[in-house]
């Protein structure tokens, strides 16, 4: 039996009713709609507070995130897990998931910009935490309800981490370099 198959055969063992109806309730806070409502607030509240770099990043990763993440499924076209374990219908190929990939993109660049914007130490770990254990939950959630395979939900998290991490270097401070006497 394959590693894949044996997450799959033990996420459905574990299953009962009230289980999965929180389940579903996280996997939905971690789907399109309340990534790109909460991307937009944060955007939006960064343009407003004049953090430009910090709006670029958190617009720019999850907007070029989607698009690769949909480049992957297509290019991969993986199938879902089989119904009926799947309770879900989704239409779209598995490999990554876009769940795991989306909020990875959108936990690690809100890591980001916590880090660069938040002073208070105790809050920045707090945040930090609570970002990281959201991103473990939404992408657990995708196996429980056999939306996505546990190697789906790998590659999700493995891709939108390094996504990010592109646009958290691309969109770095850079520290000023002082001007010699020929430039000035």
């Amino acid at each position: 039996m394959s590693f894949d198959q044996s997450v799959l055969d033990s996420a459905v063992g574990d299953r009962t009713p009230w289980l999965i109806d929180v389940v579903t309730v996280v996997t939905h806070s971690g789907g399109t709609v309340a990534a790109w409502i909460v991307s937009t607030v944060l955007t939006t509240t960064l343009l407003l507070q004049g953090r430009r770099r910090e709006a670029v990043l958190v617009a720019g990763a999850m907007l070029s995130g989607l698009a690769v993440m949909t480049t992957l499924k297509n290019l991969f076209e993986r199938q879902r897990p089989p119904l009926p374990d799947r309770l879900v219908e989704i239409s779209t190929f598995s490999f990554p998931s876009g769940h795991a990939m989306m909020t990875a993109i959108l936990a690690s660049v809100l890591v980001a910009v916590t880090l660069r914007v938040v002073l208070v130490g105790h809050v920045r770990i707090a945040l930090v935490f609570l970002l990281v254990l959201y991103t473990l939950a939404v992408g657990l959630s995708r196996v429980y309800l056999a939306a996505h395979w546990m190697t789906d939900v790998l590659a999700g998290w493995t891709f939108g981490a390094l996504w990010a991490a592109f646009w958290i270097l691309l969109t770095r401070t850079r520290p000023r370099r002082a001007l010699t006497s020929s430039e000035i």
